[in-house]
């Protein structure tokens, strides 16, 4: 189970003395924890991969805002955490396979305009879930819907 795995790989990086590593698991487990706190549920592992996904692209978004702003030393530290919650989630799928994946789902489905964008876009998500980011889903379904 993943929970095990993110305790192990802590209790890892506290021997090894990485500090990034340790602060990223933490961070990870801690969301997790509020999750179960607010919801008041065991999560899942495919939920600590959402949460973990969610967490990535938070990161992701950031990296723009760090480089208008000069800051290598903190872009560098934001890769590395990336590159960490990365590990725990499964193989990105790239643009090419995700516009096949969401081309299939469209017919599947029926759409046939914009206007089904939502049906396609749930999906969508149901189906590819935490392999791919929702922004590049979102831009497939566009360019063919359109």
């Amino acid at each position: 189970m993943l929970k095990e795995k993110l305790l192990e790989d802590l209790k890892e990086s506290m021997k090894d003395k990485n500090v990034t590593r340790k602060n990223v698991v933490q961070m990870v487990r801690a969301a997790v924890l509020q999750v179960e706190k607010d919801k008041q549920i065991e999560v899942t592992d495919e939920q600590i991969v959402e949460i973990i996904a969610k967490e990535a692209k938070k990161r992701r978004d950031s990296i723009p805002d760090y480089k208008k702003s000069g800051r290598e030393d903190l872009l560098k530290q934001i890769n590395e955490e990336i590159a960490i919650l990365e590990e725990y989630l499964p193989e990105q799928l790239s643009q090419e396979e995700i516009e096949q994946k969401v081309k299939e789902i469209i017919q599947e489905v029926g759409a046939s305009s914009i206007k089904d964008m939502g049906m396609v876009m749930k999906t969508a998500k149901e189906r590819l879930g935490a392999s791919a980011d929702g922004k590049a889903i979102n831009d497939a379904a566009k360019k063919l819907l359109s």
